[in-house]
């Protein structure tokens, strides 16, 4: 394997990203506070921080009260430094909202969307981009990029074109290439657990989590990484399909072509599916959510059952990944939810069962409706803001999209 050293531009772009990080995080701040935060030299703060001012990422808070000497002057995000646009497409509807940098819904659009093929739905993508960014009334050039959200995986043979948990027709479809060429805006695409689960760092219950595994409860079962702080998204883009991990080899056929995929126990095509097997008559989850307050023998059944797998692949992520939490959330209802969580309280032992724990080992989420399309609009921010360690090293694949996404923000 070749192995890339690093030049002064990529470590002088990640130095910028980690003073504005440090700003977004701890503002207001002064530059003396951000050189002690950042371990950088005072004159490098200072450069970074004039060339943010002029950016307009920045600004100056005034001076804070000091004992003595010259009072600091203490720097904080412009919120109307910077906005983010951030889609979500699902099987039945289209939500978006427009975000400043300072993490405020400035705009959002909610519409149902009753064919989401390509050739229906693109144009949308666009016109909602478009209608969030004129009914804001933002200059167009502060708008960072555009983050589009939409159940995965994504371009892989056996699951991507079959099954009712994904999108039809989008096999093999750019995207981010489409949507670009029709907005001027770059544009990132990622699958909806990975968002939900930055959406709930971001604005939710993982405020203070840098490593935890986000379990995303839809029509299907997805799951979101946050590692160290930062998504992890696999070689392709596919990391966190949790539903196909086998938990009963001899159990129920998958669309994927395997048998006992977690998916077929512990979602909610499986909670309608086990519902309408029993006879009952069930079109929405607040149908499902009723029977579960009833205490319906089925629901409680299916509740049961849905545990019982979770619990088997739960206990593999935490000796996988050693988290500091697990967070459930997505389309679930509350009630269901509360319902799953009690069933799965306490998870088998792992070595997530710690004497000096902060947090539980298992969380609801509470980022609410909004999670996924609050991380779809902070997709541009990860990437032309916060800090990376693949920033430093060199690598053609990533680097030139990189760049020009943080050029959006910092100019050299």
């Amino acid at each position: 394997m070749r192995l890339s050293g690093t030049n002064i531009e990529h470590t002088r772009s990640f130095n910028r990203r980690v003073v504005l990080e440090a700003v977004r995080r701890h503002g207001p701040i002064s530059r003396a506070e951000i050189a002690r935060l950042t371990s950088l030299s005072p004159q490098t703060v200072s450069n970074i921080a004039l060339e943010l001012r002029e950016s307009g990422l920045i600004r100056a808070e005034g001076r804070r009260r000091a004992a003595r000497g010259q009072p600091p002057v203490e720097l904080s995000i412009d919120p109307a430094g910077g906005y983010t646009v951030g889609l979500q497409l699902d099987h039945a509807r289209l939500s978006g909202v427009l975000v400043n940098l300072a993490g405020t819904v400035c705009g959002r659009t909610v519409e149902p969307i009753a064919t989401p093929e390509p050739a229906t739905a693109m144009p949308r993508l666009a016109a909602a981009v478009e209608a969030l960014i004129d009914g804001a009334e933002v200059p167009r050039t502060r708008v960072l990029g555009c983050g589009v959200v939409m159940p995965g995986p994504f371009d892989v043979e056996t699951l991507s074109s079959v099954g009712p948990t994904t999108l039809p027709g989008w096999h093999g479809i750019d995207v981010a290439g489409r949507l670009t060429a029709a907005t001027g805006l770059p544009v990132l695409v990622e699958n909806d657990a990975t968002a939900a689960a930055l959406g709930e760092r971001l604005h939710g219950a993982a405020r203070d989590l840098r490593t935890f595994f986000y379990l995303y409860l839809g029509v299907g079962l997805g799951a979101g990484l946050i590692l160290d702080g930062q998504p992890y998204r696999g070689a392709w883009g596919n990391a966190g399909e949790f539903g196909h991990i086998v938990v009963a080899p001899d159990g129920a056929p998958c669309f994927c072509g395997n048998n006992g995929c977690l998916e077929r126990y512990a979602s909610l095509h499986a909670a309608f599916e086990a519902m309408r097997a029993a006879g009952k008559c069930v079109g929405t989850t607040a149908d499902l959510a009723a029977l579960a307050a009833a205490g319906d023998p089925a629901m409680t059944g299916w509740l049961d059952s849905a545990a019982r797998h979770l619990r088997i692949a739960l206990n593999a992520v935490e000796n996988l990944l050693d988290p500091e939490a697990v967070l459930i959330g997505g389309d679930l209802p509350d009630r269901l939810a509360e319902a799953l969580i009690d069933r799965l309280t306490p998870l088998p032992p792992s070595v997530s069962a710690r004497r000096d724990r902060h947090w539980p080992r298992l969380i609801r989420a509470t980022a609410g409706a909004e999670a996924t399309a609050l991380g779809a609009a902070a997709l541009p921010l990860f990437d032309s803001v916060s800090p990376s360690f693949s920033l430093l090293v060199k690598n053609g694949a990533r680097s030139a999209p990189e760049e020009s996404a943080a050029a959006l923000a910092v100019a050299p």
